[in-house]
Formats: C-alpha cells, sequence, structure tokens
C-alpha cells in the first residue's frame, strides 16, 4: 500500500520565502504543497474548504500571528498540526506558542532535514523544537520555575529543572543525555530526584506539574 503525501500549507508574508519554501518542500519525498499564501486572514477558509495535514507558518505576520492562527485552528476543531518556522528565539514568544497548542517550533535558520524531521515527527503524533528553542527554554526555566514551587517542594537544581523541562517536550532518556553531553545514568538519576522531590509517580506526574507551575506557560 502506497504511503499517502502530508498535505503541507505554507504561510508566510514575504513571497520571497514563499516561493523558495515551496521549491524546498518539494524536494522532499512524501511531501506536497498543496498552497503557499502571504495574507493570513486567508488561511481558515482555506483549511475549511482543504484538506490538510500540517501547516507551516511564521509567527510574525500582519493581521495574524502563526500563534493566532493555531488557536483558531484549535478553536475550530480541526485536526490540523502547526508548525512555526521562525527568527523569535526568544522565551516569551517559545511559551505562547507551546501555550498555544504548536506541534512544532523551528527557527528559520534550521536546514531542510530538520524541516524534514519535524514534519514527520509531528505527522506522528510528536513535537518537535529546534535545540536553540530548547537551549532557550532551559536556560530561563530556573529562577521562575523555583519561585512558583509550593513550600513543600524541595528546591530544585538548574540541571534538574533542565532535565525537567525536556522531558515535558517528550524527549526521551538517551536524548536529553545527548542535548545536556551528560551520561545516560545521570539522566536517569536526575529522573529519580525529580520524582523523589515533586512527590510524582512518573513522567506524565512531572509534565502534570510543570504545566501547573508554569513550566510551559
Amino acid at each position: 500500500m502506497t504511503q499517502q503525501n502530508i498535505k503541507i500549507l505554507v504561510v508566510d508574508d514575504h513571497q520571497v520565502l514563499l516561493d523558495s519554501l515551496k521549491l524546498l518542500l518539494r524536494s522532499i519525498d512524501q511531501i506536497e504543497v498543496l498552497e503557499v499564501l502571504n495574507d493570513s486572514r486567508m488561511v481558515m477558509e482555506y483549511l475549511i474548504n482543504n484538506e490538510v495535514d500540517v501547516v507551516l507558518s511564521d509567527l510574525h505576520m500582519p493581521h495574524f500571528s502563526g500563534i493566532d492562527l493555531t488557536l483558531k485552528i484549535k478553536g475550530a476543531g480541526l485536526a490540523v498540526k502547526v508548525i512555526l518556522l521562525t527568527m523569535a528565539e526568544d522565551v516569551l514568544h517559545i511559551r505562547e506558542a507551546i501555550k498555544a497548542g504548536v506541534s512544532g517550533y523551528i527557527l528559520k535558520k534550521s536546514g531542510k532535514d530538520e524541516l524534514e524531521k519535524a514534519i514527520h515527527l509531528v505527522m506522528a503524533g510528536k513535537k518537535y523544537f529546534s535545540e536553540d528553542v530548547i537551549d532557550e527554554l532551559a536556560a530561563n526555566s530556573g529562577e521562575d520555575l523555583n519561585l512558583a514551587l509550593p513550600d513543600t517542594i524541595e528546591h530544585l537544581t538548574q540541571r534538574e529543572i533542565e532535565v525537567l523541562k525536556l522531558i515535558t517536550l517528550e524527549k526521551k532518556s538517551s536524548e536529553i543525555a545527548d542535548i545536556l553531553f551528560i551520561s545516560l545514568p545521570t539522566v536517569e538519576s536526575h529522573r529519580s530526584a525529580l520524582m523523589r522531590k515533586l512527590g510524582v509517580k512518573s513522567a506524565i506526574g512531572m509534565v502534570k506539574f510543570a504545566l501547573k507551575h508554569g513550566l510551559v506557560d
């Protein structure tokens, strides 16, 4: 049985970039660019009338931002994944995008291979964030998270916060080890310490804690 192509809608207010992305995406196997739109006001009507798997959108655009579009798509109950392709790597925009429900957040300096990987992972039900995005989240998590902790929770170390953040991004222990340049046993040790300090028994418990206390707010 032939695998169906992943149907992509690309949204950006810069036509030159749209043309370049269209050429790049069409060079990737199993990806079909249905349309490119340079006006964010046209997106919802297009999605209602066409079968789209993934919207690949810029973040900052006139009329509706990529985050606005994500909220509209979620609000309409459409089963469409949203990947933001942007130059913005500040933690406020990243957290806002995660809260809105994006499936991926990729920086425009990324290459074709990373874009292809992100699309396929998102279609497999996972989330994808550029490594620099994860680094930015980890670097800005410590003070805010510990200030949000109840008095009964032990203080988390910066490294434990970095591991917790990566767990919320659905990274496996082996991936966390690679990203943080630490050994797998060290990652497992941090996981155990986190579960003890947070009073939870699983990764799901850790994710719920992170959501409750604004780690991915």
